[in-house]
C-alpha cells in the first residue's frame, strides 16, 4: 500500500509532465487501486449492514474481466481442481457429470467407468438430495459439483432419491483423481478405415493419439478418420504434437502474436513424421475450437486432409494459466494464434479500438490466403470444412422429450429392468421398445411449438393487420386442425430420430461414454461422408489438389 500512495505522490509532483503509455497505465492502475481500497474500507467501516470483503471483491474482479474477453477468468483458491482440470484434465472428485433435473433439483447424470461413483454403486437418474448431511435444496448443478470435488483421498457423503426404486440411498465416497480421456473412443470402422475421437488437448493428448494411431496401423488401418467434433481445445502444444504425426519436421503449424514480444512464439513440428502420406479426414463442427481449430486449420493449410463437417467455432485467441497471491490464479488471453496460411480464425472481436463492445467480424472483410497446393480459403471465423455436410436438426417433438428428461427418466427406468443388453454395436431400439416408450410419455407434459405453429401465427396476425383474417379464417381454421393431426403424430413421424437418440442414451447406462460413441458410428451422417471420402481416392486428391 505504502509504495502504490509514493507513486501517487511522484506522478502528482511531476504536474503536467507527459508520460510515456506505459507509466500513465501504470499510474492509472495505482490511483484506482487505492480509490478501491478506499471504497472498500468505507463502506467495511460504515455500511449500515456487514459486508463480506471477499464477495465484493471477487465481484468486482468478475465484473472487470467480464468487460475483456469471455476466456480471461480469474480462479479463487477454491477453484484449484478446475484450474487443474484446464491443463491436465484431472480433477479429485467422484467421477460423475450432474445435470440440472426440473427448477429445483439436480441428478447424476452420467457415470464415469471404473470411477468412485461407478464403484460405489451411484447411477445416472439418482437425484442428489444432501452432500456431506447438507441439503441441496435451493442449489445449482454448479453449487452441487463444487461441494462433490475436493482432494484426493477424502470423502463426500451422498444421499441421494433413486425413482426408478423410489427409495433414498446413503453412498459414503472416497475421492479419487479422475482423468478425463483425451480419447473416449478408437477403432476400426471397416478393413481400411481407422477412427479416432479426440475430446480434449490436455497433457499427453499427442502421445495418446499417436499410440492410438500406432495400434490401428498394426489392425490394417490405410486411412484414418480424426474427429474432433465438440471438442473445445486446450494445450496449443498438444495440438502441435498431434500433427507431427502426419507433417514432415520442420513445419511451421502455428504462430502466436501478442502484445509483448515474449509472447510472440512460432511453433514448428520439432521431429519426423509417423506417417506423411495416410490419407486423413478431420471432422470439425461448430464446437471445435481453439486447439482443434488450429489442427483443422494446419490439415487444411498444409492440404495434408480433408475437412468434413460444419464451420468450427472461430476462437483465435491463446491463454495462459498465470499463478497470483493466495494460491489464487488467472487464466489470460496473452495473444492471438495464426495457422500455416498466416489467417487467424478469431470470429469475435474483442479489443477493437473504435468500439467498447464486442462484435462478430463481417464476411465482407475476410481476407483471401492460399494453402500449399494453391486452393483459396479465408478467415471468416473459424475453419470452413473442405466438404460442407448438412446441419443437424433437430425435430421439436424430440427437443422437447430431451428438455422435459422424459428419455433421460426412461433409459434409466429401462436399465432398472434389464440387467444387460447387446453390445453397443449391436444394440437398437426396436418396434417394442419404441412402442414401450410411447406408452411412457402417453399421460406426460411434453408441450412444445413447432416452427409451423409460429409461421401460422404470424400469419394470423398478418392477416388481421390487413383485415383480411375474416375472409381467410375457414381456411386457416381447416389448416389448424390438420396441423393437431399431423402433429398428434409426431412421435410416429420422428420415430427413426426418436429411437436413435434413446438407443445411445440407453448404451451409455451399460458401457458408458465408449458406448455412446460406439452405438452412433454406423447411423452418423458425417462418419459416412467421410468414408466415402477415404474410399475414393480420386476425389480426396482432387479435393486437396493432389497431382
Amino acid at each position: 500500500m505504502k509504495h502504490i500512495k509514493t507513486l501517487i505522490a511522484v506522478v502528482i509532483l511531476c504536474g503536467t509532465m507527459i508520460l510515456p503509455a506505459r507509466a500513465q497505465n501504470d499510474f492509472e492502475i495505482a490511483k484506482n487501486v487505492d480509490i478501491f481500497i478506499s471504497i472498500l474500507r468505507e463502506l467495511n467501516a460504515k455500511y449500515a449492514d456487514e459486508i463480506s470483503p471477499g464477495e465484493l471483491t471477487q465481484t468486482a474482479i468478475d465484473a472487470m474481466l467480464e468487460s475483456l474477453d469471455p476466456y480471461t477468468v480469474y480462479y479463487t483458491e477454491n477453484e484449484i481442481e478446475d484450474v487443474k482440470m484446464i491443463t491436465s484434465g484431472q480433477y479429485g472428485g467422484i467421477g460423475a457429470l450432474i445435470q440440472q433435473y426440473g427448477k429445483e433439483q439436480v441428478a447424476i447424470s452420467e457415470i464415469y467407468e471404473d470411477c468412485p461413483a461407478q464403484k460405489s454403486g451411484l447411477l445416472a437418474g439418482d437425484i442428489i438430495k444432501k452432500v456431506d448431511g447438507k441439503s441441496t435444496a435451493g442449489k445449482n448443478s454448479t453449487d452441487i459439483s463444487s461441494a462433490m470435488r475436493g482432494q484426493p483421498g477424502t470423502t463426500v457423503t451422498l444421499e441421494v432419491f433413486r425413482p426408478s426404486k423410489n427409495k433414498t440411498l446413503s453412498f459414503n465416497i472416497t475421492r479419487e483423481e479422475i482423468t478425463l480421456p483425451n480419447i473416449p473412443y478408437y477403432g476400426m470402422l471397416d478393413n481400411t478405415v481407422g477412427y479416432i475421437k479426440l475430446d480434449q488437448f490436455t497433457e499427453k493428448a499427442g502421445k495418446e493419439v499417436r499410440e492410438a494411431f500406432q495400434d490401428l496401423k498394426t489392425q490394417g488401418m490405410t486411412a484414418l478418420i480424426l474427429d474432433l467434433r465438440n471438442n473445445g481445445g486446450g494445450l496449443l502444444q498438444e495440438a502441435v504434437n498431434i500433427m507431427n504425426i502426419f507433417v514432415e519436421q520442420g513445419n511451421v503449424i502455428v504462430y502466436t502474436k501478442g502484445k509483448i514480444e515474449e509472447q510472440n512464439h512460432i511453433f514448428r513440428t520439432p521431429a519426423h513424421a509417423l506417417d506423411k502420406d495416410i490419407p486423413v479426414v478431420v471432422l470439425v463442427n461448430e464446437h471445435s475450437a481453439s486447439a482443434s481449430e488450429i489442427v483443422a486449420g494446419a490439415f487444411q493449410d498444409l492440404d495434408r486432409g480433408v475437412i468434413v463437417g460444419k464451420k468450427s467455432y472461430g476462437k483465435g485467441l491463446v491463454q495462459n494459466i498465470v499463478p497470483l497471491s493466495f494460491n489464487s490464479s488467472m487464466k489470460l488471453t496473452v495473444s492471438k494464434y495464426y495457422i500455416p496460411s498466416g489467417r487467424c480464425v478469431q470470429k469475435i472481436e474483442y479489443f477493437s479500438k473504435d468500439s467498447t463492445k464486442s462484435h462478430v467480424i463481417p464476411d465482407s472483410l475476410a481476407v483471401a490466403f492460399k494453402t500449399q497446393n494453391g486452393r483459396t480459403v479465408y478467415d471468416k471465423g473459424g475453419i470452413e470444412p473442405d466438404v460442407a455436410t448438412p446441419v443437424d436438426y433437430i425435430s421439436s417433438v424430440l427437443t422437447s422429450l430431451i428438455f422435459n428428461n422424459h428419455i433421460f427418466d426412461f433409459a434409466n427406468q429401462y436399465h432398472a429392468d434389464h440387467t444387460m443388453i447387446p453390445s453397443a454395436d449391436q444394440f437398437t431400439v426396436d418396434d417394442d421398445v419404441f412402442n414401450d416408450f410411447v406408452k411412457f410419455v402417453e399421460n406426460k407434459d411434453y408441450a412444445y411449438t413447432t416452427e409451423t405453429e409460429e409461421v401460422m401465427k404470424e400469419l394470423k396476425e398478418a392477416a388481421e393487420y390487413d383485415n383480411y383474417f375474416e375472409k381467410i379464417e375457414p381456411l386457416y381454421r381447416q389448416l389448424e386442425e390438420q396441423l393437431k393431426r399431423e402433429k398428434t403424430a409426431d412421435l410416429q413421424t420422428h420415430k427413426k430420430e426418436i429411437c436413435d437418440y434413446l438407443a445411445s442414451e440407453i448404451a451409455v447406462r451399460y458401457y458408458y461414454q465408449k458406448g455412446r460413441i460406439i452405438n452412433q458410428l454406423s447411423i452418423d451422417p458425417d462418419i459416412k461422408m467421410a468414408k466415402e471420402i477415404l474410399h475414393d481416392r480420386d476425389r480426396y486428391n482432387s479435393i486437396l489438389k493432389i497431382k
